[in-house]
């Protein structure tokens, strides 16, 4: 059984991100056990926010890098969800998404809750990759 990265602290991060490929320097652990702790959907702010709270002396670009390169080897799934900023998401397995349109809360959907009748043939020599679906949800009035 894998353990999650608050489970196994800061051992078990840097053996997530060599898992994945990724050396696992100080500020890259740092970074995978704020967003790895639990299943979340983070900004990159907020991931920065909680850093800096901790007391982690750390740059945005840094912050937004390293996000990247986990997304790029698959260690968390980066989302658009309204346009306005990149969210990152620590549950990679497939799942799609209410979005709160007043808070911003993202909240995870299991694919079996979501039936797809019928999908248009994509172009010749393409194939379905995957789909991200996103459903906004706002207050009754």
């Amino acid at each position: 059984m894998e353990l999650s990265a608050r489970e196994a602290g800061p051992l078990g991060c840097e053996r997530q991100l060599s898992d994945c490929g990724i050396r696992p320097t100080a500020q890259r652990v740092r970074i995978a056990g704020v967003l790895l702790s639990a299943p979340q959907h983070r900004s990159a702010e907020q991931i920065l926010a909680s850093l800096r709270a901790a007391g982690a002396r750390i740059s945005k670009a840094t912050v937004y890098n390293t996000l990247n390169l986990f997304a790029a080897r698959g260690l968390i799934r980066q989302l658009s969800v309204d346009g306005s900023r990149a969210w990152f998401d620590s549950n990679v397995q497939p799942h799609y998404h209410f979005h709160d349109e007043s808070s911003g809360a993202l909240i995870d959907v299991p694919v079996p809750e979501v039936e797809f009748s019928r999908l248009p043939d994509p172009p010749p020599g393409m194939q379905v990759a995957g789909i991200d679906l996103v459903i906004r949800l706002r207050k009754k009035l």
